[in-house]
């Protein structure tokens, strides 16, 4: 069975049997009749996954592989807040009338700043070291910018990606402030195991371990019963990821430039409710 499952299963069980319920605070998120979206939370979950063993993605749930990816691309690659360079309307809720999220995401990550080797953003600073100095230790990025966080519509949840070479493998460290284990940890989980995958091809690597930390892993509460059902189902095998071969610069890969070979999934018919 897809290993994505068995951690996904393991961590909802966890939340759901020993977390601890918010309702008796004030929160931030409404859902959109008004009413306080509360949760249901467990501090500090750590979680491994093997890329050389498999591509870790949800069989539980239908997953928008494609549509996760081109968000990926629009952060990392286009480096873009604009909602109109986006395939897809999930961040239309943040976005203000020119389509814009703020300082927030891939602006961020298109920021450029002075090293002694010359001006880099974060992401070509990433690739250059990945190239050019494999053994340090100081490979990251950063979105947690407190200064422009007034500018932001939302503050970055997956805030920070360290990577780590060893021999001819490339490791990541994915760390996240907050997680909506419903609607988002299959599809960052996914995301940022393709973007250690893309990061290693062009640079003649091999993708290796992706570690996921979450500080606040949460469920909301009209989220619980989805939650308890989808995980009673049996997970198919995990699909293969199938990249371009030939593509060796990472501004050349589009959504067209890889798939899921075998993917297997359960429907999920019913809307989920996002808390805003």
């Amino acid at each position: 069975m897809s290993y994505a499952d068995t951690i996904f299963i393991q961590n909802c069980k966890d939340i759901l049997s020993h977390g601890a319920w918010d309702t008796h605070l004030p929160v931030r998120p409404r859902w959109e009749d008004g009413t306080p979206a509360h949760t249901i939370k467990r501090f500090g979950l750590v979680n491994r996954y093997d890329l050389r063993a498999e591509f870790p993605v949800q069989t539980i749930r239908k997953m928008a592989f494609r549509t996760a990816a081109d968000e990926l691309l629009w952060i990392w690659q286009k480096k873009s807040n604009n909602i109109h360079d986006l395939n897809s309307r999930i961040w239309d809720a943040w976005a203000d009338e020119s389509g814009s999220i703020g300082k927030a995401y891939g602006y961020q990550l298109g920021v450029k700043h002075r090293y002694p080797e010359g001006e880099f953003d974060q992401v070509d600073r990433v690739l250059y070291d990945l190239t050019h100095n494999p053994s340090s230790r100081r490979i990251l990025t950063n979105l947690y910018n407190h200064q422009d966080l007034h500018e932001m519509a939302l503050y970055p949840c997956a805030w920070s990606v360290t990577f780590q070479v060893t021999g001819r493998t490339l490791n990541a460290i994915l760390n996240q402030r907050s997680q909506d284990m419903l609607t988002a940890n299959g599809w960052n989980v996914m995301q940022y195991a393709l973007l250690v995958h893309l990061f290693a091809q062009v640079s003649g690597l091999e993708a290796g371990e992706l570690v996921h930390v979450i500080a606040d892993a949460h469920i909301y509460d009209r989220h619980v019963s989805l939650v308890e059902e989808i995980i009673t189902r049996s997970p198919f095998e995990a699909p293969r990821l199938v990249l371009d071969p030939s593509i060796t610069d990472f501004y050349s890969f589009t959504r067209d430039s890889f798939r899921l070979e075998g993917y297997q999934s359960h429907p999920l018919d019913a809307k989920i409710p996002v808390a805003v």
